[in-house]
């Protein structure tokens, strides 16, 4: 069953028998919002990105995005950029694979975030999210989303942080501004 999540709102990413989640997946999901025109509605497409910054403490230390898929120590993984989007009715546009037990143990938090490189703002994405599942069974844990558009070209969407011996979800979903996950830095550290 998935848990709905609201900004700031924390979850553990306990399985339901007691046993740590190993891999998940962050799912973002998005279609372009139809504009009415004078030749009536259309649609632009959308260039949203996912990344995963990896941090010890508040260093970044590794980044997964569209130009690096894959962590330098293999952990984590993009599945691939997405130019337009269109799923954003419960499937995946851009996908990052996590496997909680490679991750190095000196990084204690992920932080997901997304942004128009384009330089669109969220007035023009509709249905968007970003869900976490368990990469073992698919089965979606939570789902955060990104509703009431906004003025603002990113958004920093959620951390998965270690607690104690197993890991933790937290929805931030703040509206940032940039292009790419290094202009959005200052605002991510903010949220460490």
């Amino acid at each position: 069953m998935s848990v709905n999540l609201s900004k700031g709102q924390a979850i553990s990413l306990e399985k339901k028998d007691g046993a740590t989640l190993t891999a998940v997946r962050m799912g973002l999901g998005w279609q372009a919002a139809k504009r009415r025109g004078l030749f009536g509605s259309r649609t632009r497409e959308i260039d949203l990105d996912a990344s995963a910054v990896l941090f010890a403490g508040t260093e970044p230390k590794d980044v997964v995005f569209f130009r690096h898929l894959v962590s330098d120590d293999g952990s984590v993984r993009h599945t691939g950029d997405n130019l337009i989007g269109g799923a954003g009715q419960g499937g995946d546009d851009e996908a990052i694979l996590v496997d909680l037990q490679r991750v190095p143990v000196h990084i204690d938090q992920i932080v997901f975030t997304v942004n128009s490189f384009t330089g669109q703002t969220f007035h023009e994405v509709q249905n968007a999210f970003c869900r976490l599942v368990d990469e073992t069974n698919g089965q979606e844990l939570a789902r955060y989303t990104l509703a009431g558009g906004g003025e603002y070209t990113a958004q920093i969407m959620a951390k998965v942080h270690r607690a104690g011996s197993g890991w933790t979800m937290t929805a931030i979903g703040a509206p940032a501004n940039g292009r790419t996950f290094q202009d959005l830095m200052p605002a991510i550290v903010s949220h460490l």
